[in-house]
C-alpha cells in the first residue's frame, strides 16, 4: 500500500513574526527590565568542567558489562527520600 501525501509544498517564502501594534511608548518600564541569576549566568557561560566523572562512568559501564555491579536499592531510596525533603524544605520557605 503506498500513502502519498496530501500536502503539497510551498514555494512561498517562511512568515516572519508578526508584532502587535506598537503603543506608542518608548521609555522602559519597570516591568521590562531582567535580572538573572548568579546560578544562570554561570549555566549561560558554560563550564569547561566535566560535570561528570568520565572515569567512574567507565568503570560502572566494564562492571555492567562484566556481571559485577550489583545496585544498593536501600542507598537509592535514602538519597532520593532525602533530595524530595530537600525539595519540599525548599518550596515551604518560597
Amino acid at each position: 500500500m503506498k500513502i502519498e501525501s496530501s500536502i503539497k509544498p510551498s514555494d512561498a517564502p517562511p512568515l516572519k513574526g508578526t508584532r502587535a501594534p506598537s503603543t506608542g511608548k518608548t521609555s522602559p518600564t519597570p516591568s521590562d527590565d531582567v535580572q538573572l541569576s548568579v546560578l544562570s549566568a554561570k549555566l549561560a557561560t558554560g563550564d569547561d568542567e566535566q560535570s561528570y566523572d568520565a572515569g567512574r562512568v567507565s568503570e560502572i559501564k566494564q562492571a555492567i558489562s562484566e556481571g559485577r555491579f550489583t545496585i544498593n536499592a536501600g542507598a537509592i531510596a535514602d538519597r532520593l527520600i532525602a533530595s524530595a525533603r530537600e525539595l519540599v524544605d525548599s518550596q515551604r520557605q518560597a
